[in-house]
């Protein structure tokens, strides 16, 4: 059998098992044991264990579950309310200021806790109903939330980052710094659009509040002309329980750029100071209060790591039977414009994402795509925060939009295509971001490159 054709069977069999509805890691694993078994020699089938250990004995993936207590620490706690009350008390008076806010506090708490769907749980719980009352419509506010809420993959400490890195063999602090500036970028984009849209959004509320204030009717923005202003003592009283936070997340940046620490060592730094801070902030020590934190830790650690294991095990089986690499020439020879094949390759990651989380496309693809963008000149840091920016949009759009659902069980009213609608700006905007980044590569790779150096 050609390797072409072992290359097919091998995707098509990967297409059919995941649709049949088997767990990712389970379809992955299956998949990869099934073709072991056909083409490769029968004592292939004794190194799985030896291979799927050697694979996930990196110093590097350890920070992935101590990343992860770090942000269900914080998830977990009042931290997400305390920050967004903090934003809306000082900007809540701007015009557009509650959608900034929102922004703002997505970003940061996305960068502390490193999780999308926390940050989206967190800070759309109580920003979506303040939004709504003020004169955003559900669909709006849904979608600043949604879209804020990726922002968990692109500014560091970013897991997803964490397995380009792996896959990729690139330097996590240089990704890591690179992701600051593009992460910046989205966030001044989403903020602009919020005051923009915030002007048309609030004459449409305003008009409707009059006209049901007239006929003698409640509107849903009752609180649409709510006249309080917060005095600077109200909002100072509000820093003390956020500050200790944003000092955690300076802190943890400090210790990995400053070189004092490597990122497995930084992770258990943050996530040792996050239960540190929880227990001094909000009392939360005692062992029953932890145990959903480290429940949770247990449960989505050892999630992500099986499919990292079995991903990294289908990757191998890949490069065993030289389909990743017949694929890599495949591509190369077809002598592609540089930024046609770039356009191709994102093309392909887009569609991934209709059906894949970030952590699968990555592993999956990786072996295929970046040996002929490093061919054609791409710099392979610069590409893995495209490519995030990318499954970010996976995040938000259908079918699986993995945010979207997570708005729906937090604000359950809100039908589900206004959701879409609310976010489909956010896509257009991270198409913008793409852009500007092919357009000015230095937006991603000026940070790194001037506090490490040139790339070697």
């Amino acid at each position: 059998m050609s390797e072409l054709a072992i290359g097919v069977s091998y995707g098509v069999a990967t297409l059919l098992v995941m649709f049949s509805g088997m767990p990712i890691a389970f379809a992955l694993g299956a998949v990869a044991v099934g073709f072991m078994i056909f083409f490769m020699p029968a004592s292939a089938l004794d190194t799985v264990t030896q291979n799927v250990y050697e694979e996930m004995a990196s110093i590097t993936l350890l920070s992935i579950p101590l990343f992860i207590l770090k942000g269900a620490a914080i998830g977990k706690s009042p931290a997400g309310k305390d920050l967004y009350s903090a934003m809306h008390a000082w900007m809540g008076r701007i015009p557009g200021g509650l959608g900034i806010a929102n922004v703002f506090a997505c970003a940061l708490f996305a960068a502390m806790s490193g999780s999308s769907p926390a940050t989206c749980s967190a800070i759309g719980s109580a920003g979506i109903p303040e939004m709504r009352m003020r004169g955003y419509s559900p669909g709006f506010a849904a979608g600043i939330i949604a879209a804020g809420g990726t922002l968990g993959i692109l500014l560091p400490p970013s897991i997803t980052m964490i397995l380009y890195a792996v896959a990729a063999e690139q330097s996590l602090g240089r990704l890591f710094l690179a992701g600051i500036g593009p992460g910046v970028l989205l966030v001044a984009l989403f903020a602009s659009y919020a005051v923009y849209r915030y002007r048309k959004e609030y004459r449409v509320a305003l008009k409707a509040y009059e006209g049901g204030s007239k006929a003698g009717t409640a509107f849903e923005s009752s609180a649409l002309l709510d006249t309080h202003v917060y005095t600077m003592s109200e909002r100072v009283e509000m820093l003390p329980r956020v500050l200790p936070f944003i000092v955690l997340l300076i802190g943890v940046m400090v210790a990995l750029y400053g070189g004092f620490a490597t990122p497995s060592e930084t992770a258990g730094l943050g996530g040792v100071l996050a239960l540190v801070l929880i227990a001094v902030v909000y009392a939360i020590w005692r062992p029953k209060q932890l145990q959903p934190i480290l429940s949770s830790t247990i449960r989505e650690s050892t999630m992500l790591m099986f499919i990292i294991g079995m991903s990294l095990l289908y990757s191998y089986v890949m490069s065993s039977l030289h389909i990743s690499q017949g694929a890599a020439e495949a591509v190369v020879a077809m002598h592609l414009q540089k930024w046609v094949l770039l356009a191709a390759i994102l093309g392909m990651v887009i569609v991934l994402g209709f059906f894949l989380p970030p952590v699968s496309i990555i592993l999956m693809t990786a072996p295929i795509i970046l040996p002929p963008l490093k061919a054609a000149g791409f710099d392979l840091i610069w590409f893995g925060v495209v490519m995030t920016i990318v499954m970010e949009m996976g995040l938000i759009h259908p079918p699986v939009g993995l945010n979207l659902f997570v708005i729906r069980n937090i604000a359950p009213d809100i039908p589900l295509g206004d959701v879409i609608k609310g976010v489909l700006p956010f896509v257009g905007l991270m198409f913008l971001a793409i852009f500007l980044l092919c357009v000015m590569p230095g937006i991603a790779t000026g940070l790194p490159d001037l506090i490490m150096g040139g790339p070697k």
